[in-house]
């Protein structure tokens, strides 16, 4: 019988949550947590599960990756699975980076699976297949069904019918195929053309993907004569979080009076963000907001002056079209009031 390999982080892995972020990479044999799910129905046994902790992927990702190639150098396995993953960055990268390496160094399908918010589909799409996922560990079945779905094809050599039909996110790879109507191209081309002209439905052969691109903005010639604002997604608030922040999937913002103050101090802020241990942050929110020093340059004369507010939300979960919204309401403020650049912060 064929055998597999599953991929998940220390959450999943049943080790513990965000405390548990730094743990270090173990394989195991037998199946942990999602995999027995994943054995249910897979052509193949999972034979051994990986666990790794997303910060330690995150913060040592060459010593993870090379300490889990070093571990499956003495397993047989057939075929590679990560995830799944949903809207959690960290897990989806390192998901990303672990398929992307086994696929290169032994030469087995990958399969994994992120919700199309992951940062991780955008890093990885174009080397392996991701799923279009759901956002939660709630869709947890169904992406693994998923996932087993496209593993067994690939276990068992079948042809895939493209990205739409298999439900993986565009690769960017182009096929010749022959259709089975044998409808000559200028034919299909015409149809097209006149769906178009008359505001019909149609389905382009060739899709082109829309880049949104972001003109980069001129240097600032003289700091020590500036206005600098400082915005984060570290979600760094007044200790009451007056603007209800959320802590993940963030659709708010806040914005905050800092100056009359040197640094922000511990019990008076804190980190609401539930994506990392807070407890570092909630003691010295400077860690994340540093307006101990942004003060500091001011009066070394490094920068011309700061921003009386701060700017706060939450990355986490939060998807580009919020985002997106949040930046143009929080924009026209800052021009308004001078200032000449920002810094942005995360985690």
């Amino acid at each position: 019988m064929k055998k597999a390999v599953l991929y998940i982080n220390q959450f999943f892995g049943q080790i513990g949550g965000e405390d548990k972020a730094d743990f270090e990479p173990v394989i195991k044999e037998g199946l942990v947590g999602p995999a027995t799910e994943v054995n249910k129905s897979l052509d193949a046994e999972v034979t051994h599960t990986i666990i790794c902790g997303d910060n330690f992927m995150g913060s040592n990702t060459e010593e993870a990756i090379a300490r889990i190639m070093d571990g499956l150098k003495d397993i047989e396995f057939d075929i590679f699975i990560a995830g799944p993953a949903f809207q959690a960055g960290r897990y989806g990268v390192a998901c990303g980076h672990i398929c992307k390496a086994v696929k290169e160094k032994y030469g087995v399908p990958v399969v994994t699976s992120m919700h199309v918010e992951n940062p991780g589909v955008e890093m990885f799409k174009k080397d392996m297949y991701v799923l279009e996922g759901g956002n939660s560990a709630g869709k947890m079945r169904k992406d693994v069904k998923n996932m087993v779905k496209l593993a067994n094809k690939l276990l068992n050599g079948e042809e895939l019918q493209g990205p739409k039909a298999e439900g993986y996110f565009v690769r960017g790879i182009r096929h010749q195929v022959w259709l089975e109507d044998k409808t000559p191209a200028y034919e299909r081309a015409v149809s097209m053309l006149l769906k178009k002209i008359n505001g019909e439905p149609y389905e382009t052969e060739l899709v082109i993907p829309k880049l949104d691109k972001v003109d980069i903005a001129p240097a600032v010639k003289d700091l020590s004569k500036a206005k600098i604002a400082f915005v984060n997604t570290g979600g760094i608030v007044p200790i009451d979080n007056p603007d209800r922040v959320q802590s993940a999937s963030a659709t708010r913002w806040g914005r905050y009076d800092v100056s009359q103050m040197d640094r922000l101090e511990g019990g008076v802020f804190k980190t609401i963000h539930a994506g990392f241990d807070p407890a570092a942050a909630d003691a010295d929110p400077n860690v994340i907001a540093p307006v101990d020093a942004f003060k500091a340059y001011v009066k070394e004369g490094k920068i011309g002056a700061f921003h009386d507010y701060i700017y706060t939300t939450v990355g986490t979960g939060t998807t580009e079209a919020e985002a997106t919204r949040m930046a143009k309401e929080i924009v026209p403020i800052l021009k308004e009031d001078g200032v000449d650049a920002i810094i942005m912060m995360s985690t």
